[in-house]
């Protein structure tokens, strides 16, 4: 049995619910709350068999938008797993952090905040039904730093309606005003049952969320960030050490509602039932995987990092030679830009990272 080193906490209360968002969530109710958390604190006990922890993150939902109290409760509650944590992120949204909440962080030992921004934009901040505008942004940075927190993430939502490449740039030089260490951008989703949804708000195609993503790349990594993952940019050793847990496919405790885990070569995921999480009945779903599925996921997890997917690593753990198996079809994606070959890793490019699902689908077909 492998030592799992990570934890994931799902908050799922907000104040109010953005027009996007199809992470589960629901709205905060005091009484629903404090419920929660007597059984989010079971699920812990039950699930969590390793307190030398080094990454925990507590994600949402808005885990800033329990009262002052509960928030403290849930500090408490987490506090026995957190003693020699290395990297311990919360996320927050503006509107709900206050320097109260940010000194009881810092106390209990959160050393990374992942901040919600999505937009400078104050009228599109309006349209995604965000509470917050830029300067109350600019004000959380500023009590996030005289706490003593100097490892934040901004994220932020690519190809929104009426986002022009003009006004994305705009949002960059925003976000890079603050000087955050860590920078997440993702391309807009629109889900069905999102109010975007119902709306019929359109995606951006890809050759606009291409031509978004490189004005992206070339901004940051000018500005010395590391694209690291599809998704993600760092400054020099700010890489989450949390989320690589994933990307590395290692295993990790998850809890609270409709959370994930993969311990001992079976992911599971919590059902999003409300009333019966609450009553202690998890309903997971169970995927058992046998070393084919792990090879597949060490394959389409490891390929959207720079650190890439190490070839003799796959001969050693699964006896499979991908390179000498699918030879013309990686020959070709390096050939034409989309892979590199380093030390024995298959790295993908910025081009690379843009296809990422073709190339998998080859190299695992």
């Amino acid at each position: 049995m492998r030592t799992i080193n990570s934890l994931y906490i799902h908050i799922p209360f907000c104040n109010n619910i953005c027009s996007y968002c199809d992470f589960p969530k629901l709205q905060f109710f005091r009484s629903i709350a404090v419920k929660y958390l007597e059984a989010l604190k079971k699920e812990i006990e039950q699930q969590v068999d390793n307190k030398d922890l080094k990454t925990i993150y507590i994600g949402g939902g808005t885990p800033t938008s329990l009262d002052d109290d509960l928030f403290l409760q849930l500090l408490e509650i987490i506090k026995p797993y957190s003693t020699t944590v290395e990297e311990y992120t919360i996320e927050v949204n503006p509107e709900s952090l206050s320097l109260n909440k940010l000194k009881m962080m810092k106390k209990y030992g959160i050393n990374r905040i992942s901040l919600g921004v999505q937009s400078t934009d104050d009228q599109i901040l309006k349209l995604l039904n965000r509470h917050h505008d830029f300067l109350t942004v600019k004000n959380c940075v500023k009590q996030i730093l005289e706490v003593g927190i100097n490892n934040f993430n901004v994220d932020l939502i690519l190809g929104l309606p009426h986002v022009s490449k003009q006004m994305l740039i705009k949002d960059l030089d925003n976000i890079l005003s603050l000087k955050p260490k860590h920078i997440s951008t993702y391309s807009l989703s629109v889900h069905e049952h999102t109010i975007f949804g119902i709306n019929k708000v359109d995606e951006p195609d890809e050759y606009f969320a291409y031509d978004l993503y490189k004005t992206v790349d070339e901004i940051l990594t000018k500005r010395g960030y590391k694209h690291y993952e599809v998704s993600n940019f760092a400054s020099q050793g700010y890489e989450s050490k949390h989320n690589l847990v994933y990307w590395q496919n290692e295993e990790y405790y998850g809890v609270g509602l409709a959370a994930a885990s993969y311990i001992n070569g079976v992911r599971y995921k919590n059902s999003d039932n409300l009333e019966k999480y609450l009553a202690g009945d998890y309903s997971k779903e169970v995927e058992k995987l046998d070393l084919n599925d792990i090879f597949e996921y060490q394959v389409m997890l490891n390929l959207r990092t720079t650190y890439g997917l190490d070839i003799k690593k796959c001969l050693l753990l699964f006896n499979k030679d991908i390179y000498k198996d699918k030879k013309i079809e990686i020959e070709q994606y390096i050939k034409g830009g989309y892979l590199v070959l380093k030390n024995d890793n298959l790295i993908p490019t910025f081009d690379g990272m843009m296809i990422l699902d073709r190339i998998i689908l080859d190299l695992l077909s």
